[in-house]
């Protein structure tokens, strides 16, 4: 039976990451992941109480996810990155490599704060309609956004649903997990950087052709205010013992509140399209995918991959963690690689769980279907009829990923070391 549950289990994983990258028809992804799970509880492949065990697991993070989903959501409609395109726009002054490192800037902070899912789903269509106002070519600075929505994650727990499953794990607090992190993501900011400029040269050299946009920047102050305060909340929340989401879900209730005592529209449109960005389906999705990667771990997965991980936290154990980890996370995914690599590492310590974190961050950067943000991309632009070939993008990984790998993980060997965690 264990055999039989093992190839079932693996099938069904399988099964529901084909979908979730094909999704026929525009169909969201948990269509799949939930008729999935319920089959495998009802043939027995998984128990209710292990299916109920993961579930309570990743009720806090998903409950985090659906509040920033909504923060990130409510700072549009403020004006947020509208302002963000209209601060590109007027600080390049018409030079294409100017507006790339400025939609690094962004991206990278916006990847960071508010999550990589604002940076696809948001800041993506600023930065193709920004660059397109201005004449020059959008290839270098929509690649961009796809490249810092994964590597740019590696700051904060909030920047990514797998860091804030990291943080659980290796025990760190808010501040803490940000403090040993800062090294590798500026070594993967820098390393992106010098090769996006040396890779899209020719797009970078061509000149603006659209007139300046002289236009005044308008801040959304109130949103920008609650934004930072939800910063300090996530900081105070830790030291306190309380759930990160509830800092999130204060900067959605202020927000909103705004909204909806000073709005044009009716308040009943206001809150169903609050109850939308929340994405539910995704939330599903991500809810059945966990049951569906333990029944895949409990059924003999997790002593397979097991015998493959290095004993102890040398910096040659840290790099082949790492390794594995990204390998992992352009096969079946990042998420599912971090749910089954986070049990059979935590252990070991922080510092494992963190290089397993930065395989499965930027290692997607290689592949379309390493991550689901990436994918989101990809269809975003399809819709604005930008090219974005395999081949091209798959160049461009091999160029950033295999050095941001390696040289990520030294500077969180070096700072784990220097900060004694």
């Amino acid at each position: 039976m264990n055999n039989l549950a093992e190839w079932v289990s693996l099938l069904a994983l399988l099964g529901v990451l084909a979908f979730a990258v094909i999704r026929p028809k525009g169909l969201p992804e948990a269509v799949a992941a939930v008729p999935v799970a319920l089959l495998l509880l009802a043939i027995g492949v998984i128990d209710l109480p292990a299916a109920g065990d993961e579930a309570a697991t990743l009720g806090p993070t998903v409950g985090f996810l659906a509040a920033i989903l909504v923060l990130a959501h409510l700072c549009e409609q403020e004006g947020l990155f509208t302002a963000l395109g209209q601060f590109m726009a007027r600080g390049s002054k018409g030079e294409p490599k100017r507006l790339l490192t400025l939609v690094f800037v962004v991206a990278a902070l916006t990847t960071a704060v508010l999550s990589l899912d604002a940076t696809v789903v948001l800041l993506t269509p600023i930065v193709f309609a920004t660059a397109s106002r201005m004449g020059v070519r959008p290839k270098p600075h929509v690649y961009a956004t796809a490249h810092l929505a994964n590597s740019a994650s590696l700051l904060l727990p909030v920047s990514n649903l797998t860091n804030l499953l990291a943080m659980n794990a290796s025990g760190l607090g808010f501040a803490s997990f940000a403090a040993v992190m800062a090294l590798p993501w500026l070594v993967s900011l820098g390393i992106e950087y010098c090769v996006f400029r040396w890779q899209f040269g020719t797009d970078l050299s061509v000149r603006s052709t659209g007139r300046p946009d002289d236009d005044a920047i308008e801040v959304p102050r109130f949103a920008v205010g609650v934004v930072v305060l939800t910063l300090i909340g996530f900081v105070a929340c830790s030291p306190l013992g309380i759930e990160t989401y509830w800092a999130a879900l204060l900067g959605v209730v202020l927000l909103a509140g705004k909204r909806l005592v000073a709005g044009s529209e009716p308040r009943g449109r206001q809150l169903l399209d609050l109850l939308k960005s929340i994405n539910v389906w995704f939330i599903l999705f991500v809810l059945s995918l966990g049951i569906v990667v333990r029944a895949v771990v409990d059924n003999g997965l997790s002593e397979a991959i097991s015998d493959l991980l290095p004993d102890g936290t040398s910096l040659l154990s840290m790099l082949m963690l790492t390794l594995i980890a990204a390998l992992l996370a352009n096969v079946v995914n990042n998420l599912p690689a971090v749910l089954v690599l986070l049990p059979l590492v935590s252990s070991a310590g922080p510092t494992a769980v963190l290089a397993v974190l930065i395989g499965v961050n930027i290692g997607p950067n290689l592949t379309y279907v390493g991550s689901l943000a990436t994918l989101l991309w990809r269809r975003i632009l399809a819709d604005r009829n930008q090219e974005t070939g395999v081949a091209e993008f798959t160049k461009l990984g091999l160029m950033t990923v295999p050095i941001s790998l390696v040289l990520c993980t030294c500077a969180l060997w070096v700072t784990t070391r220097l900060l004694g965690v």
